[in-house]
């Protein structure tokens, strides 16, 4: 499939390449609908094998992006940029820096801020040649660390899910199996053992596992934590880990994560909801980032605020499951339903036909 074909397949207004041949960037911004104002996603650095596999992501993860903000209710559209590269060794100051001016020739249509491979340092660089950056470290006049607020929407969203199937939203005593255990997770761990939840961890980071291990958190092995019998299985590393090989594994009553792009194909959604499996969609509750990011745009940041905006995800997670409980749909149905209409009814007062 050519990008064009993808673009249509995907709903997207626009994708830029670039490629910088002294630094040897390579790298895309895709930009899904800016229907609801300016596309807002990370960078993510990856070596992915081919531009293909590049382009696919970046066109997932920026649709994943508007859907976010929308459920959200912010004022942002999807968007997200990848470079083709090994952020343990192909990062350079001069490669964040032709990152950054490739930022600026979309003139504000994209703000960029944090993701896999990248840190707030990073952005301090990429803030060198673009003003179109979010999530710069507090004593910078930015919202700071995404990952503190991603954590924290996670936890309210399994507790959400935690009152739809046991009654009540208290984790305590329960047990979380956590696949990846980078920053959103160790944040997420934080609130869950506070609450007393027993929690378990894998990680291919011998650091993750350090840290997992000095918070107390149980690790296990790679290779066992998603047929891990537990009460909620949380997915907090890369995309398309609940597919039809893994489902048939899960012995949980919960999927609740951080990472993006959860499901490899919609029908893992529905095969989930089939298993009486309840699946907090990812775009939902792992909002926490950008809506911290989204509290510095235009104004100046207030972490209360933010806080205050991402603890509501708990009310988000709540409305879905009524949705899926009323309509007797899938929760991934229910929460693509709730994005949906207020793309539609924006679209509406501001006169936007979209296919």
């Amino acid at each position: 499939m050519n990008t064009l074909d993808a673009m249509v397949e995907f709903g997207h207004e626009q994708v830029a390449m670039y490629s910088d041949p002294e630094t040897g960037l390579r790298g895309i911004i895709a930009i899904h609908d800016t229907t609801l104002g300016p596309s807002c996603g990370g960078t993510r650095m990856w070596p992915y094998e081919s531009e293909a596999e590049a382009l696919a992501d970046a066109l997932r993860l920026s649709q994943a992006m508007t859907y976010k903000s929308a459920a959200a209710g912010l004022n942002l559209g999807g968007g997200k940029g990848v470079i083709i590269g090994d952020s343990r060794t192909q990062k350079t100051e001069a490669l964040l820096r032709s990152w950054g001016r490739f930022v600026d020739t979309l003139g504000g249509r994209y703000l960029t801020t944090t993701d896999v491979g990248t840190v707030g340092r990073d952005l301090e660089t990429i803030r060198q040649e673009t003003q179109h950056v979010v999530g710069l470290d507090v004593t910078l006049g930015g919202s700071g660390d995404t990952s503190i607020m991603t954590g924290l929407g996670i936890y309210m969203g399994m507790k959400a899910c935690a009152s739809e199937a046991w009654g009540a939203d208290s984790l305590r005593g329960r047990t979380v199996a956590m696949q990846g255990f980078g920053k959103v997770a160790s944040h997420t761990a934080e609130h869950l053992l506070e609450e007393d939840a027993r929690v378990f961890a894998a990680d291919i980071s011998e650091g993750a596992l350090d840290r997992a291990r000095s918070m107390g958190v149980q690790v296990v092995g790679v290779d066992e934590i998603p047929g891990m019998e537990c009460d909620i299985f949380a997915p907090c590393a890369l995309g398309g880990v609940i597919n039809h090989k893994t489902i048939k594994q899960l012995r949980c009553q919960i999927v609740a994560g951080g990472a993006n792009n959860q499901l490899a194909t919609p029908e893992d959604g529905e095969t989930l909801h089939h298993r009486g499996i309840i699946y907090a969609p990812d775009f939902l509750i792992n909002a926490g980032g950008v809506i911290n990011a989204a509290a510095e745009i235009g104004q100046t940041y207030n972490p209360e605020r933010a806080r205050q905006q991402t603890e509501r995800i708990y009310e988000k997670m709540a409305e879905v499951l009524a949705t899926s409980r009323k309509n007797e749909m899938s929760t991934a149905k229910a929460a693509n339903m709730l994005a949906e209409a207020r793309l539609a009814s924006v679209r509406k007062v501001r006169g936007i036909y979209r296919k």
